[in-house]
């Protein structure tokens, strides 16, 4: 039986008064960007300075004004690069960049050390705060936490007065869902006491979820609780930094919002410790879907995807909001219906306003397409097809190819019906992949002749094939392999071909990658066109494999 009686409920605070529900978010919050420290901390295989600063620049782009761009102090990486944005001026003007520092002298010297020579910056400071990390983790009192961020708080002041550029302070009474409230506000107005803020130059003080413990709506009653109680409001600028571990960190964040935060700290996508952190552009796209600019310039999602995957190593859901390849994608005969009626009544009422069945936005605002498929029939189209081979198979079928190969499915559905995407996979190995008869490719030798002789061709190909089960030779040279091994193989069948197009492709990464590759082929004399398709570990392989596939296909061998 699940044992549910290990745990407990969560304390929830009584808070009738609350106002935030009766709130609708009006404009998009100061974004800071913590992708370059609390994201790539929770990274594998962490960045490296060049890839940090690439994505810093990726991020300026996007528009973030405020980034934390690591935790200096604890790590030479960091260090450097932070000194490389700074020696490089590689820090516009209006970014200001943010880093995090235990309350420890030693660190905060070091963290001073690293931000030399920048014109502005928050000194983002910490101390756990909870009930349950005060007793099991620290084994202090509340008086001796507060000391720890107060004398935290006097030591980066110190430092501050002889600092030639701005800094701002940060504090994050860290584990703040854990803590009781009054305490919480307790140790703040301790650091902003020792601070001193203005309305002028504010501070910030942000309050993590550090570890979501309960619903939402608990998160924005704590927070509009302490909006509410701390004192000189005007001098605070109040930030959440939602985490993601009951899988609502965009609802905590979006609630807290409601409860007057004015500031969120989150990552690219959600990428962060355990279940991540808060995704900022999913807030940013839930805002624009809603009339509001995000005031982020997110206008080309595949272009964050891509660097998000190369820079983090971390693939994108298929089912991300917004960002997911099917998120666009409708199986469903009756939702592709309902879409594509919408889209047509738009531009039949010539109406501005996005109105669509079952798409919240016009993926083209973002740089995606709507991809109307829906499951394999008879019915369905080539674009079906093609979908369900990249997408389940990692087949990207050339585009000529789609309907070639459509027509070889839709034969088949005719007859039974729907077809599954095994049994497509089944026919595409049968159709391509297992077209080995009559001739049948089997070994490949490639010599390089570049330098060697005076002849118009740079390579040399031996290749080993049966013909009707008969093992056969061959050499022929070209202008690289494939037009080697296309050029002897018209020699030994006395056929004349062409190559009409040729692509390529990755099947998965790692040392085990598989390639795949297509052939277009032309056979002159009749004029009938097909597609080979090969697969191997080596692409030369593989291309040759296509080049028999597609003279089997077009019944050259008998």
């Amino acid at each position: 039986m699940l044992n549910y009686k290990r745990y407990q409920k969560n304390p929830v605070i009584d808070y009738p008064e609350r106002e935030w529900p009766n709130k609708e978010i009006e404009k998009a919050p100061v974004w800071c960007s913590v992708d370059l420290r609390d994201g790539n901390q929770a990274l594998i295989d962490p960045m490296i300075v060049q890839e940090k600063v690439e994505f810093f620049n990726y991020l300026i782009k996007l528009g973030f004004k405020e980034i934390e761009i690591g935790f200096p102090a604890a790590s030479q990486i960091e260090f450097d690069f932070l000194r490389q944005l700074i020696d490089r001026k590689m820090i516009p003007d209006d970014v200001v960049v943010q880093v995090l520092t235990q309350c420890r002298e030693e660190l905060i010297d070091r963290t001073f050390e690293a931000i030399e020579g920048c014109k502005q910056a928050v000194v983002h400071i910490y101390n756990s705060t909870s009930t349950l990390q005060r007793d099991v983790v620290f084994g202090m009192d509340k008086e001796q936490i507060i000391n720890i961020a107060v004398e935290g708080t006097r030591m980066v002041k110190e430092r501050a007065k002889n600092f030639p550029g701005k800094i701002i302070l940060e504090y994050s009474p860290e584990s703040f869902t854990g803590t009781e409230l009054d305490f919480a506000l307790e140790i703040c107005t301790a650091v902003q006491d020792a601070w001193g803020p203005t309305k002028e130059e504010p501070m910030i003080i942000n309050l993590p979820s550090t570890v979501e413990m309960n619903t939402p709506n608990v998160y924005a009653d704590q927070i509009e609780w302490m909006n509410k109680h701390f004192k000189n409001r005007e001098s605070i600028v109040l930030s959440v930094h939602p985490h993601n571990d009951r899988g609502t960190g965009v609802a905590s964040a979006e609630l807290a919002i409601l409860a007057g935060a004015e500031r969120v700290e989150g990552t690219l996508f959600g990428n962060g410790e355990r279940t991540g952190n808060v995704d900022i552009l999913n807030i940013a796209y839930n805002m624009f879907s809603q009339g509001i600019n995000p005031n982020l310039a997110i206008e080309h999602i595949n272009e964050s995807i891509e660097i998000y995957e190369r820079c983090c190593k971390i693939p994108i859901h298929p089912r991300h909001p917004y960002a997911g390849k099917m998120v666009f994608t409708a199986f469903s005969g009756s939702h592709q219906d309902a879409i594509n009626k919408g889209v047509k009544a738009m531009k039949e009422r010539g109406n501005e306003i996005w109105q669509v069945p079952y798409l919240p936005i016009d993926p083209a605002d973002i740089g995606k397409e709507y991809e109307p498929i829906v499951r394999i029939n008879s019915q369905s189209g080539k674009g079906g097809v093609a979908f369900i081979m990249d997408t389940y198979f990692g087949f990207k079928l050339p585009k000529g190819m789609h309907k070639e190969f459509a027509n070889v499915i839709q034969a088949i559905s005719e007859k039974q019906g729907e077809v599954s995407p095994d049994q497509i996979m089944e026919s595409f190995r049968e159709e391509y992949l297992n077209k080995k008869e009559p001739i049948h490719f089997r070994k490949l030798r490639v010599d390089d002749l570049s330098g060697e002789t005076k002849s118009e061709f740079d390579t040399k190909v031996t290749v080993t094939y049966t013909n009707h089960g008969e093992s056969k030779v061959y050499e022929a040279v070209g202008n690289g392999p494939i037009d080697a091994a296309k050029r002897g193989l018209q020699e030994e069948l006395s056929v004349d071909i062409k190559i009409l197009d040729y692509e390529e492709h990755a099947l998965q990464s790692g040392s085990n990658s598989q390639a795949a590759a297509y052939i277009h082929l032309l056979d002159v004399e009749s004029g009938k066109v097909t597609y080979g398709v090969g697969v191997s570990s080596n692409i030369t392989r593989a291309s040759v494999r296509a080049i028999f596939s597609a003279v089997n296909r077009l019944g050259l061998g008998e």
